[in-house]
């Protein structure tokens, strides 16, 4: 008897839900209506007890609805697809390669799009009575039918998303906001894996790599402590009715930078996890090749522009341009993950190594030969001297690394939304946050204290030099004739000689790393330069180390493997 039109999509296609609120078909979007029984011959001498249990449902929670974590995750997705975009991400990212990504973990995980486990006494979503087809197992979807921009946490599944059993919900929501929280945080995870804030973060690089969109990891995560995509109290964008409290804030309250690698490692289960084919391929012409990283993180690090043809010889020379070693294949165990920006900044570091050897010693003569060189010939462009580039770098490098930590240092971890375990404290708690807000601004006035300045726009380079500037500080247009000869038709570096990090490398099953790294073992040229390109890539000096030294095993693998000759003489 309800025949409206729908306010999401104008269909009229009414279901009844088990609290009495009626739902669209079409699009899963619930209203506030609630069945009106005009004749009630049919049900003389009872009671509907589904309307009742639902208001009371409601005016316990104070306003709230039921909600699950996989919805609370849901939004969390949605908000950073949306940042995305905002970004210059192209717009199919969230409603076609996420949703899929994202549906596909809530069949895989049994949290939705499937049938009921059977011999489950409780289940944090139970299945719909007549509102959805449940006989047949629904297949796995190639393209999601989902947009996660149709609602505000309304998760359209196979599975009511509406209510469940009062004994969940009662014994759930004493300590948890959610109906699923702590039932969440007690199951075992160990055949399947459970969503974190972390693997958010998983899902959207899984969605950027799938479109070869040019952001690498290191930039996802650089933009998410800037603060352009949701993550640090992200559930302050969650509607006022999903109400957050206890076992939730272990869930969605993060209190910590997110790490290179749990995230890429998260990224590489979740794609093995969701059995995805291979990725599109990493050609020459993606920005995600070596070729096109060098160029940029060589233009990032104010380093010559002729060093690009030398990250293009090593990179074709070892075969880590090919797109079977770039592309992604998730579950192929034979084939190595790459890391695409670590991967770019150590061509770089080896190729400095070529030619500088950054032993602290021969670049120090090269850059006195440059000097001298330029001092007396004006005419031609300027020959690259490592000393002033390592000044003017260093100088840059401390300023914003001391920007840095301090920005880091002042970060206020507690969001502005008050957070509560219970629903008795709550009174308490928004007490105290009023009072501690109150007491800020008297304090402020008194002090005159500036408000802090707005988050500055993204951008794709952290270090910007130009070509413009009169002091000489950019070395793009730099030569790099003086520390290279010709031999052969081929320009080859001057120094003959070069060092190995390490002569053979660990098994990384049994330390974690290809190689070690301490600071005091190498040189102090080597070091800096590892510095550089670990904070243009917010990850630790090692692994650039460790990404340095498998290159060199590759580049130098003849010599390495070569056996001495055996001498007949020396044998007694």
């Amino acid at each position: 008897d309800f025949n409206e039109r729908c306010a999401q999509c104008s269909e009229v296609n009414w279901g009844l839900t088990d609290g009495g609120r009626f739902y669209c078909r079409s699009c899963h979007s619930v209203t506030e209506r609630t069945r009106e029984v005009v004749n009630t011959d049919f049900i003389s001498n009872t009671r509907i007890q589904t309307i009742s249990k639902g208001l009371r449902k409601q005016e316990k929670n104070d306003g709230g609805c039921e909600w699950y974590v996989c919805e609370g995750f849901q939004l969390v997705l949605k908000k950073q697809a949306e940042a995305l975009e905002a970004l210059g991400v192209c717009p199919q990212m969230k409603d076609e390669i996420l949703c899929n990504f994202w549906r596909r973990y809530l069949q895989k995980s049994k949290q939705a799009y499937c049938k009921r486990p059977a011999g489950e006494t409780v289940k944090a979503l139970s299945v719909c009575d007549g509102s959805t087809d449940v006989d047949s197992e629904p297949e796995t979807p190639s393209l999601l039918h989902l947009s996660l921009s149709e609602s505000e946490g309304d998760l359209q599944t196979d599975c009511s998303f509406v209510s469940s059993s009062s004994k969940v919900s009662e014994s759930t929501s004493v300590c948890s906001g959610s109906v699923d929280g702590s039932l969440y945080l007690m199951k075992n995870q160990k055949e399947k894996l459970r969503m974190t804030m972390p693997m958010t973060l998983s899902f959207c690089y899984m969605a950027l790599l799938w479109l070869r969109e040019p952001m690498t990891l290191s930039d996802l995560l650089r933009f998410v402590v800037e603060g352009h995509i949701p993550y640090l109290n992200v559930f302050q964008h969650f509607p006022e009715q999903m109400k957050l409290c206890g076992l939730d804030l272990k869930i969605f309250c993060v209190e910590s930078w997110p790490m290179y690698e749990e995230v890429y490692t998260k990224m590489l289960e979740l794609a093995a996890f969701l059995d995805l084919p291979r990725f599109p391929d990493i050609t020459d012409s993606c920005f995600l090749h070596p070729d096109m990283l060098c160029m940029k993180y060589l233009m990032e690090a104010n380093l010559p522009d002729e060093l690009h043809n030398w990250t293009c010889r090593v990179v074709k020379k070892i075969s880590i341009g090919e797109a079977d070693f770039l592309t992604l294949v998730p579950g192929n165990k034979s084939t190595r993950k790459v890391k695409y920006d670590v991967l770019a900044a150590a061509v770089i570091v080896v190729v400095l190594k070529l030619l500088f050897l950054l032993d602290d010693h021969y670049e120090w003569l090269l850059s006195d030969f440059a000097e001298e060189r330029n001092k007396n010939n004006k005419e031609d462009g300027p020959y690259f001297e490592y000393k002033k580039w390592y000044k003017v770098i260093k100088c840059s490098l401390d300023v914003e690394q001391k920007k840095m930590d301090e920005e880091r240092a002042k970060y206020l971890w507690r969001c502005e939304k008050p957070l509560f375990y219970s629903a008795e404290k709550k009174s308490k708690v928004l007490k105290r946050r009023q009072m501690v807000v109150n007491l800020q601004n008297q304090f402020g006035k008194l002090s005159g204290s500036v408000r802090p300045a707005e988050k500055p726009n993204p951008a794709s380079f952290q270090l910007s030099w130009s070509e413009e500037n009169a002091d000489g500080s950019c070395f793009h247009g730099h030569s790099l004739k003086g520390i290279l000869q010709e031999k052969c038709g081929v320009l080859t570096a001057v120094n003959p000689d070069y060092w190995l990090c390490t002569v053979k490398l660990c098994n990384e099953k049994l330390c974690g790393h290809p190689a070690h790294y301490k600071e005091v073992d190498f040189p102090q040229s080597y070091h800096f330069v590892l510095r550089l390109f670990s904070f243009l890539l917010r990850i630790q000096p090692s692994y650039i180390h460790d990404e340095v030294c498998l290159i060199e095993h590759k580049l130098f693998n003849k010599k390495l493997c070569k056996k001495p000759k055996f001498n007949p003489g020396l044998r007694k």
